[in-house]
């Protein structure tokens, strides 16, 4: 029957039945091509969350020897989402790896849906902590520090990376238990004590005594006196102790 049909005098029962199917064809094909974009169920919204979580960890830059925790913020469950047949896509316009958050772009292109997901990161990083309190004065030995993770912005206090770096150093303040070893807390080369001066040209170098006029941490540039000819001279600390002239 067509609804042309209607327009004509037929009977109208017949015409009220022909629009009851009309109508029953309407909602069962609105049925069907809206099954698969709904409200999101939490096994759904878990999934999104996840995604988004496994693209930070591994996408995202970081600091060699560091670990990032990616957690992505709680979804609206009124979210529109599918199960996606063909699985969910990330994306992020930021890799910055000293960021606190991004925002991850999770999508399912075959069933033409996106979703932006804010995500937190907490990134640690390894450091030189004490491992005991330690005062000001002493020499730091191998039992005094520990190699331990800490965060991110709590390292960019110029923390050192390995514990190398300040075995035989001198302390300058008192340091608490599992406080970060900073350069402001140690000098590498300590004001009035002698340092090795090491002069460097075309790959031969030569060594001589002096005396530091000023704390140095390592990669600094110090004054340094040569105690043979009493020459002062610009000097970058080295090493414990040492500094180098490059001619």
């Amino acid at each position: 029957m067509s609804w042309k049909l209607c327009l004509s005098p037929l009977p109208f029962t017949k015409c009220r039945a022909f629009f009851k199917l009309f109508y029953s064809i309407i909602v069962i094909l609105s049925v069907f091509f809206n099954i698969s974009v709904q409200a999101a169920t939490q096994k759904q919204l878990d999934h999104i969350r996840e995604t988004a979580e496994e693209y930070a960890t591994t996408t995202i830059e970081h600091p060699a020897g560091g670990k990032i925790v990616a957690t992505a913020a709680p979804l609206d469950n009124r979210i529109q989402a599918s199960d996606c047949p063909t699985g969910l896509k990330a994306f992020s316009s930021s890799r910055n790896g000293s960021a606190s958050h991004i925002t991850v772009l999770v999508e399912c292109p075959t069933d033409n849906w996106r979703i932006y997901v804010p995500v937190r990161l907490n990134i640690s990083v390894p450091a030189v902590l004490a491992a005991h309190p330690l005062n000001r004065g002493q020499i730091i030995t191998q039992q005094d520090v520990t190699l331990g993770m800490v965060d991110l912005l709590r390292f960019r206090q110029q923390g050192f990376s390995t514990i190398d770096q300040v075995i035989g150093a001198k302390v300058k303040r008192n340091i608490p238990l599992n406080d970060i070893i900073s350069d402001r807390d140690i000098c590498i080369v300590c004001r009035s004590e002698t340092v090795t001066i090491k002069a460097v040209k075309n790959g031969l170098s030569i060594t001589t005594q002096g005396t530091a006029l000023s704390d140095g941490s390592l990669g600094e540039q110090i004054r340094v006196k040569n105690d043979k000819s009493n020459r002062i001279i610009d000097a970058q600390v080295s090493g414990i102790g040492e500094v180098t002239v490059r001619f």
